[in-house]
């Protein structure tokens, strides 16, 4: 549990934890796969802006990509006060998504020694209930992010 930021199953975090999961394996498959990272992540850029693009005017926040920094967009987590309405709906039309991190740090049974519980930090628990990943990996098409944007734009709760 300690290497996996002391959890034993995905989100509940019972300790105090690390990051240490690479094994050796791991280790050398990922230095075959580091020759294409920068196209990976260029690939997930142009997909991400063609989302941005496509969703100006759509009821989800979209991602900030702040000044002088470059975003790579391992996912493109959007915000909608009614996520899981709008993750059945793309569901519903054989899009999957991703929630991730459902439940704030401070609210995990590993850090209850701080003293922390609900309405401590209300911005991140309003984003624990409204954060939802939209598909985005390089090897997806522009026609597959115009139909998940198609279908966002289209969500009435």
């Amino acid at each position: 549990m300690l290497r996996d930021w002391g959890s034993e199953h995905k989100y509940e975090h019972q300790l105090h934890g690390y990051n240490y999961r690479l094994e050796a394996i791991q280790a050398a498959v990922l230095r075959v796969k580091l020759a294409e990272l920068e196209s990976w992540t260029e690939a997930r850029r142009a997909h991400a802006a063609l989302y941005h693009q496509l969703l100006a005017d759509s009821p989800v926040g979209r991602p900030v990509e702040a000044p002088g920094r470059r975003h790579v967009y391992h996912v493109f987590a959007v915000r909608h006060p009614a996520r899981e309405q709008l993750a059945c709906a793309l569901e519903r039309e054989g899009i999957g998504t991703g929630i991730h991190y459902p439940v704030p740090v401070h609210l995990q049974p590993g850090y209850a020694d701080l003293g922390y519980g609900p309405g401590d930090f209300p911005s991140a628990e309003r984003a624990a209930r409204e954060v939802l990943s939209l598909p985005l990996y390089p090897e997806l098409t522009a026609a597959q992010v115009r139909e998940v944007a198609e279908r966002v734009n289209a969500f009435k709760e």
